[in-house]
């Protein structure tokens, strides 16, 4: 009998994590944006069930037009920004798109002077 028990606890713990941890990604909610250094090309996603396919989003819209692209940031429940200066560039993320360009012109604002945002999005709740 206590080994059914045991079995019985050992299933139901097993069930329960597995559903805690879905009903946690089930919340949450995908952005990026890509950027190309040398054109100034972008891509930009939101609202992606993870990381990956935000990511790919971006990279793919930003590829139509340029060959350099990378992810600049990517963000969850929140906003991304990336902001361009006369030598550099840079990304950030926030809980609400102030607090994202106020990141992305902090960010630049470290390898370029006059920085200025070129892009912003958010994903999910804010």
């Amino acid at each position: 009998m206590q080994r059914i028990s045991t079995f019985l606890f050992t299933i139901t713990l097993i069930v329960a994590t597995t559903l805690s941890g879905t009903a946690e990604s089930a919340g949450q909610s995908f952005g990026a944006i890509a950027y190309s250094p040398q054109t100034g090309a972008m891509g930009w996603s939101y609202d992606f069930g993870n990381q990956r396919q935000a990511e790919r989003r971006a990279l793919s819209g930003c590829a139509k037009r340029a060959r350099d692209c990378r992810v600049a940031i990517w963000f969850s429940n929140g906003c991304g920004a990336v902001a361009v200066g006369s030598s550099g560039w840079g990304s950030g993320w926030g809980g609400d798109r102030n607090r994202a360009e106020y990141e992305a012109m902090g960010s630049c604002a470290k390898n370029s002077y006059g920085c200025r945002v070129v892009r912003w999005q958010c994903s999910g709740a804010r």
